[in-house]
Formats: structure tokens, C-alpha cells, sequence
């Protein structure tokens, strides 16, 4: 029988507002058991000087140029990350065998082989008592791939172990959007790729316009008018972006120009659109589907709350496409890229595969994530 381990997997994505934390129990293969979801928010400080350096790092020189802040910060938090991780393990009866940590990231260039994600792997081993994987990118940056998207291997296992039909695409949209396309049982068959922009492009012209972080529901975007000359040039551009054969993105890949001029709500409509289209193009393009025969698409991340945008998405697609949310099938659609991270946590500490071919673009499939244990 194999041995099931605890993995504690944590999460912050490119919304940067704070971390996701989901305990899991597997055996790093074919069986695992969610245990806690727990959500805890960045304090406005840590928040703040996120956004700011955020919009300071443009190219790979600004990572050495505003090294000191970034060091700063990675410290802060390292320690803000070590807090949540004591008070969940304290509330917790047994034992954690691993924390799967992904870190903050703050830039992603897969050409130049840089994935930087602010987290210091050594401080918080040593904070926590325990063993921590790290640098799950590195890896496959360094065998040829683009070091995104990992969460494949735990998608495929959703959709096993819960019996959903073959073909399912899983769509996750967080500030970035990317899809999974599990069409059978094997590995082998997985793909999977970053679409584009998910709510970044949303946020972004909030929080340069308003004094709130994101549009709650879409009902300032399903208040506007879409400007249909600006969306439809926008969409040839970002065709000429996606001919580089990009399969993973950072989001200072995309900017908020096209956009100028409009107001608040026009330009919320005019992105929601944007991302409806990409995708919604992304759906029907990832997957030859006989007319007959059923889709399954679950979506999970933050922008699954974005009702505008997901009926401007569902609006658009065939209706043999289930277009539904992953929590339909009793999996917290919050949690799936924490809970993502504590598995691979134990499949990197077993030496197993977390990146293939058709996933991330590596040359041949293989292994990733470092183990520290500083104490």
C-alpha cells in the first residue's frame, strides 16, 4: 500500500491579495483527501508595497535594479506566510509532513528562463520546523519549458477521482487565465496552457481608477458600453502575441493602453469583453469536439465570481459545452491551485513528474520543486 503523506500548500496568485492554504492528504499519485481551506489576506502594508514594486519590475534589470526592496519584502513575506502556517498547524491534531511552498510571483519571462517568485524557502523551514518545497518553476525552465502552467497533473487527478466524462477542459481564472485539457487517464495526454489575461486587466484599471481592488460581480463592466472598434483591434493584437507560440504569460505581457480614453465603466465592458472572447476562442480552439458529443468545461479561480464575465463567456459557446463551476462537483473552486501546490509537493519530494511535453512545452517530462529542511 502506498504511503499517504500531509502536505500543506500554499498559494498566492498574481491578484496579489493574499494567500490560499489547503492541507491535503495523498499518496502523490492517484488518491488524495482535502482536509482545510483556509484563506488569509496580505495586510494593507504588505498589499501595498506588492502593487508598487510590482509596477517597478518591467524586465529582468529591474530585479536586480530594486533588489534591496525585493529582498525586503521577500522577508516580510516569508514571516507573514510562516504566521498563517503556525496558526493553521497549531489548530491541526496531526502531523504536517511537507509544506508545498509557491511563493509571491512578481515576474515571469519564460524566454529569458527567469520565473521569480518572492519567498524565502530557508527562512521559513527554519521558522516552521518542518520541510518546505520551493522553486517548482526552475526546473522545467531549465529543461525547455516555459515553468507554467504545473497544475495539470493535480487537474487530471480531479477529474479522475471524481468520474467526470472525458474530454474536460478545467479553466482556471485567477489574473491570469490558462486551461487544462483532460481528454483520458493518461499523463501522456495532458495539455494545458496560460490563455492570457484573466481578471489582471480588470483589476488593474480598478485599482488605477477607484479606490476598490476589483469589480465584484462585473456590475460596473455590465453597466458599461463595449466599444467594439477598440475590442476588436485589441484581439488582433493580442492573435499577433499568441503567433511566439507563448504557452505561459506574466502579466506585464499585457497593458491597459487600449483602453485609454474610456470611461470607468465603458472600459471595464470593453476588457470584460477582451477576456469573454480569449476565452471563449480557447474553449472551442483547444479541443476537436464532434457536434454530439459533450464538453465539460469547470471553471475554478477568483473570476469564477465574475458573473458578467462568465455569462459573456457562456453567451458565446456552442450549448454541447456543460459550462459549469467546479464546485458543482463538490471541489472549492478557491482552493484548487493551493490544494495543486500541496500535491505537488509530495510528488516532488517522491522524485515523480510534474511537467510534460504538452503542458508547459518542456522537452521531455520531469521532476521539479526543491526540498529544504533548515532546521
Amino acid at each position: 500500500m502506498k504511503k499517504n503523506y500531509t502536505s500543506l500548500g500554499l498559494m498566492s496568485g498574481t491578484s496579489m491579495d493574499g494567500i490560499d492554504a489547503s492541507i491535503i492528504k495523498s499518496n502523490g499519485e492517484d488518491k488524495y483527501e482535502p482536509v482545510l481551506d483556509q484563506y488569509f489576506e496580505y495586510d494593507d502594508e504588505i498589499y501595498r508595497e506588492l502593487v508598487n514594486i510590482r509596477n517597478k519590475i518591467n524586465c529582468s534589470k529591474d530585479l536586480e535594479i530594486n533588489s534591496t526592496i525585493l529582498s525586503e519584502l521577500e522577508r516580510k513575506i516569508t514571516i507573514f506566510h510562516a504566521t498563517v502556517c503556525k496558526k493553521i498547524i497549531s489548530n491541526y491534531s496531526s502531523n504536517i509532513d511537507l509544506i508545498g511552498f509557491h511563493g509571491q510571483t512578481i515576474f515571469h519571462n519564460a524566454n529569458e528562463k527567469i520565473s521569480k517568485q518572492l519567498g524565502d524557502a530557508n527562512l521559513l523551514s527554519s521558522l516552521l520546523k518542518k520541510k518546505v518545497i520551493y522553486s517548482f518553476r526552475e526546473n522545467d525552465l531549465i529543461n525547455g519549458g516555459q515553468g507554467a502552467p504545473l497544475a495539470p497533473i493535480f487537474h487530471q487527478l480531479l477529474v479522475n477521482q471524481n468520474q467526470i466524462n472525458f474530454p474536460v477542459c478545467i479553466l482556471n481564472i485567477g489574473g491570469l487565465a490558462n486551461i487544462t485539457i483532460v481528454s483520458s487517464r493518461d499523463s501522456n495526454d495532458l495539455r494545458s496552457y496560460d490563455i492570457g489575461p484573466g481578471n489582471c486587466l480588470m483589476d488593474e484599471l480598478i485599482r488605477k481608477n477607484s479606490a476598490i481592488r476589483f469589480d465584484k460581480n462585473g456590475e460596473l463592466a455590465k453597466a458599461g458600453k463595449t466599444d467594439k472598434i477598440i475590442l476588436n483591434q485589441a484581439i488582433d493584437n493580442f492573435d499577433n502575441i499568441k503567433d511566439n507560440n507563448n504557452l505561459s504569460f506574466d502579466i506585464k505581457d499585457f497593458d491597459l493602453n487600449f483602453v485609454r480614453g474610456l470611461s470607468l465603466k465603458d472600459g471595464l465592458s470593453t476588457l470584460s469583453d477582451f477576456t469573454a472572447f480569449l476565452i471563449y476562442q480557447s474553449i472551442v480552439n483547444s479541443i476537436n469536439l464532434d457536434k454530439d458529443k459533450k464538453l465539460n468545461v469547470l471553471i475554478c479561480g477568483g473570476g469564477r465570481k465574475n458573473l458578467s464575465l462568465i455569462n459573456n463567456i457562456k453567451d458565446k459557446l456552442p450549448s454541447n459545452v456543460n459550462f459549469c463551476l467546479i464546485d458543482d462537483y463538490k471541489i472549492d473552486g478557491d482552493f484548487v491551485e493551493s490544494q495543486a501546490f500541496a500535491y505537488l509537493a509530495i510528488r516532488s519530494y517522491l522524485k515523480k513528474i510534474i511537467s510534460f511535453p504538452n503542458t508547459t512545452n518542456v522537452r521531455n517530462s520531469c521532476t521539479g520543486g526543491i526540498l529544504v529542511e533548515n532546521y
